[in-house]
């Protein structure tokens, strides 16, 4: 199967799951996409596990950055081991979205051995979605780098950012509460 063929296989599968009212909502929420087909976060993992690691695929599905199910589904079908720290910077500052970027670090950044060395070093962009990706991959980290973590969201809390003083609080309170917890 070639390059081509997989990437027509993956928007056939997008189409055929689409949900108006989801890419309806999505779009008047703002949604930066041209393209938004309504799939649901289970129905994009289900076509990455079908799909499997491809890294060529994967790299073209980010390429597509018009259609928001490519971007999310690109993470999770990138062979993990194949994610280097430069790379990972290139895809963090091309993310569009926070949504984006939580599947990002979720089901992929998480997962490599410099994610909370990447997460210090997005900490001090002044972009916004950086310093989003920052603490949204300490969530990650957790419990192992909560010092860190905490750094990063008391420093990401006080800014006062729309875009990201939610999440930072939200680290906080879970950092606050394992540390109850022990």
């Amino acid at each position: 199967m070639t390059q081509y063929n997989e990437m027509q296989l993956i928007k056939r599968e997008f189409f055929a799951l689409r949900n108006g009212i989801v890419a309806d909502n999505l779009r008047a929420a703002g949604a930066p996409y041209h393209i938004i087909f309504g799939l649901n976060l289970p129905q994009i993992v289900e076509i990455a596990r079908a799909s499997g690691p491809n890294r060529r695929l994967a790299e073209k599905l980010w390429a597509n950055t018009t259609t928001r199910e490519s971007l999310m589904l690109a993470p999770m079908i990138f062979p993990r081991e194949e994610m280097t720290c430069e790379l990972a910077k290139e895809w963090v500052g091309a993310a569009p979205s926070a949504e984006v970027i939580d599947v990002l670090c979720h089901r992929l950044l998480r997962h490599r051995p410099f994610a909370a060395q990447l997460a210090a070093e997005l900490s001090d962009s002044e972009r916004d979605l950086d310093r989003y990706c920052a603490v949204r991959l300490m969530f990650n980290l957790l419990p192992g780098s909560a010092d860190i973590a905490m750094e990063i969201a008391a420093k990401e809390s006080q800014r006062g950012c729309r875009v990201t003083v939610g999440v930072a609080r939200a680290l906080i309170d879970e950092i606050n509460f394992l540390k109850d917890g022990q």
